[in-house]
């Protein structure tokens, strides 16, 4: 059986009858069975069918642990910068590896929370809930779930982070107008890398954070008219369970 990008892991099933494993991205990417056709959301998936045989995870190069002071400073920066991201709605853009895009509204609440809503005829909808993130698709009337902390996004939701301590930060590059950091994971379930780029012209805005899974496969996703709101209703972050086939004896 296929294993996702998020968490390395089968996804926990709400029905009895079995079926092959379909994720979606964003975090993450997104296959229909048999076939790739996006990946990652601001969730960082992959599926497909039982007979997809997944290639062997690339080699991760080791990571960086050593900063300057002026990089200590710049992560703090971010950090911080990251922490005001309380209530936030936009709009994102995700583009696969082999160029196909999606795209739709996002609605992110810290600690741990988010909701991708894919633009239609997609059916996909990817929900974190603070402990676990589910993709669920309407046409298929199917939810799988996974582990919050499997996934990339963990970096973006959490709270009260320092990445100038973070070991698992790898790298910080500095453009003009432009800082891009990259978080990786060496092993485990979450293997892979996430690299956040943040626009740096009189204070930081989150742009885009691209990832990479173990299997070398990558997606990146863009957002825009980011904007704090006073509250956001908690059904946004309510999981639903899709399925017809609900299993019993529990």
């Amino acid at each position: 059986m296929s294993r996702s990008a998020y968490s390395g892991k089968t996804p926990i099933r709400n029905r009895e009858r079995r079926r092959p494993p379909r994720h979606s991205a964003i975090m993450f990417h997104y296959l229909r069975p048999m076939r790739r056709i996006a990946i990652f959301a601001v969730l960082a998936g992959l599926a497909g069918s039982a007979a997809w045989a997944a290639p062997p995870p690339i080699a991760v190069p080791p990571l960086r642990t050593q900063f300057n002071a002026q990089d200590s400073a710049d992560l703090k920066r971010i950090s911080a910068y990251l922490d005001t991201l309380k209530n936030i709605q936009g709009r994102f853009l995700q583009v696969a590896g082999n160029g196909k895009s999606e795209q739709g509204i996002f609605y992110l609440r810290k600690p741990g929370r988010v909701r991708f809503e894919y633009q239609k005829p997609n059916p996909v909808v990817i929900v974190a809930d603070g402990a676990t993130v589910a993709v669920e698709n309407s046409d298929l009337k199917t939810t799988d779930r996974y582990p919050l902390g499997s996934s990339p996004l963990r970096l973006l939701l959490s709270e009260g982070a320092d990445l100038s301590t973070d070991p698992r930060i790898a790298s910080l590059k500095r453009e003009p107008g432009a800082l891009s950091v990259t978080a990786r994971e060496a092993s485990g379930p979450a293997q892979g890398s996430i690299t956040m780029t943040f626009s740096d012209s009189g204070g930081l805005e989150l742009r885009q954070w691209e990832v990479v899974d173990a299997q070398g496969a990558r997606t990146t996703i863009s957002v825009n008219d980011m904007r704090q709101v006073a509250e956001l209703p908690p059904r946004l972050f309510i999981i639903r369970d899709l399925s017809p086939f609900k299993q019993t004896g529990r």
